[in-house]
């Protein structure tokens, strides 16, 4: 659980706002059902809710919530692009990529897109 989320325990249950509304915007992390209220994320558990603020709301500005609260998507994303290209670089030597090398190619890049989403996140953690 990161440093910035409090937990609220289900039995207080009237915790959950009237005018919350679910949502598929953000990372589940296990949670049943997810809910924003303005900046709030709200997730939803058997034994609990998890909420936590982002600096801005993904509803109103998608891209600056990536840039401000979410950068390792970003940066996963990017990692996937750049990498995929320079491998199918070297793959084709400047010819038609065959099937196998663009497969090779696709698989690569969502694994190096993982790596630096998975890193980007630890520093963003360790960080706070």
């Amino acid at each position: 659980m990161p440093r910035d989320e409090i937990e609220v325990p289900k039995e207080l249950r009237e915790f959950m706002l009237a005018d919350a509304q679910e949502t598929r915007l953000g990372q589940k992390n296990g949670a049943k059902k997810q809910f924003r209220y303005g900046n709030l994320h709200i997730r939803e558990y058997n034994d609990k809710f998890l909420v936590h603020s982002d600096k801005v709301d993904p509803r109103k500005d998608p891209l600056g919530h990536l840039v401000c609260d979410s950068p390792e998507v970003l940066i996963g994303l990017a990692c996937a692009i750049v990498g995929g290209i320079d491998i199918a670089k070297k793959l084709s030597n400047g010819n038609k990529p065959k099937k196998s090398v663009m497969a090779y190619t696709l698989a690569s890049s969502i694994i190096i897109g993982y790596v630096g989403y998975a890193a980007t996140k630890k520093i963003k953690n360790y960080l706070g």
